[in-house]
């Protein structure tokens, strides 16, 4: 069974630049499980690599749809799959990381979302329901008819709780039933997953810089060239830590200051929801990183578990 390594963790942990490193140690390339740095024209805000920082090492699943194209776990998982299988066949190492736990969890597990069927008419209806009377009301209708999957989504991610109830009105089972049943085939590969970790105050403070970096590196202009191009704050894309903040200050609903303040703060707490989220798994390998870690002491650490 070929190995594919997994390198997970919050926003601004280091999985890029790490993972990199490895790609370069092991003859590895790899692809970018970050739900936000699939799009076009979005680079500064999701932090997305250069090409320069990339070092040569090919990297898959960035720019690969513009803002405005749908995209979802689904294709992720497809594409994910058809780029490990190319990397192996070239004869070098996949290596998957990114910080979007849903994309993570569909490779390693193998779940089939192919057998829950769409319903577009109703997903437009519980759309409608959300604009109206807010996520948290779909939230609690999630909860009547699937309790465990309500307790892992967060009442304000419309998008999968909207999902949830979906296939359960479509299959008349719950989410969590056809997670179960495409898990009891095991996966193709040998995932080999890393978690990188560390004290939430460096964390925190990690998050703080990166925000002040981007907004050096222009992340205001970008926002306003994206809005120029006729991209609006609906669309999934503009959703992103970042874009939906800046909308903000161009709508006139805030000041720069303002924005900047929820940028941070918002991320602090996505990072959090991606610490609870990736602290359930216990297969993961973690490594605690601190300010004096060496980026060849982590790649060592990988290349043990490995």
């Amino acid at each position: 069974m070929d190995n594919v390594i997994v390198i997970v963790g919050p926003t601004a942990s280091g999985k890029t630049k790490i993972s990199i490193e490895l790609a370069k140690l092991i003859g590895g390339e790899i692809i970018s499980a970050d739900s936000m740095q699939v799009y076009k024209y979005m680079d500064i805000g999701t932090a997305k690599p250069t090409l320069e920082e990339r070092q040569g090492i090919e990297h898959y699943l960035i720019d690969v749809v513009y803002p405005d194209d749908e995209f979802n776990v689904v294709k992720f998982q497809k594409l994910a799959l058809e780029y490990i299988e190319h990397i192996l066949r070239k004869g070098k190492i996949p290596i998957v990381a990114g910080g979007t736990g849903l994309y993570i969890n569909s490779l390693i597990y193998n779940i089939k979302f192919s057998e829950s069927a769409t319903d577009w008419k109703l997903r437009e209806e519980l759309n409608k329901i959300a604009l109206t009377k807010g996520s948290k009301y779909l939230h609690d209708m999630l909860k009547e008819i699937d309790p465990e999957a309500a307790a892992k989504i967060h009442y304000n991610n419309t998008k999968r709780i909207i999902r949830a109830i979906e296939v359960y009105r479509t299959t008349n089972k719950p989410i969590t039933y056809h997670q179960k049943m495409s898990r009891l085939e095991p996966p193709k590969y040998n995932f080999i997953l890393v978690g990188l970790t560390m004290d939430r105050e460096l964390l925190y403070d990690r998050i703080n810089k990166r925000v002040d970096d981007m907004l050096n590196k222009g992340l205001v202009d970008e926002v306003k060239k994206l809005i120029d191009m006729g991209y609006h704050e609906k669309l999934q894309s503009m959703q992103g830590l970042g874009y939906k903040e800046l909308f903000w200050y161009f709508k006139g609903k805030t000041t720069l200051e303002e924005s900047i303040y929820f940028l941070k703060r918002n991320t602090r707490h996505y990072a959090k929801r991606q610490i609870t989220w990736f602290k359930q798994n216990k297969d993961i390998n973690w490594i605690d990183i601190d300010e004096n870690t060496d980026i060849n002491d982590i790649t060592n650490q990988i290349i043990n578990f490995i």
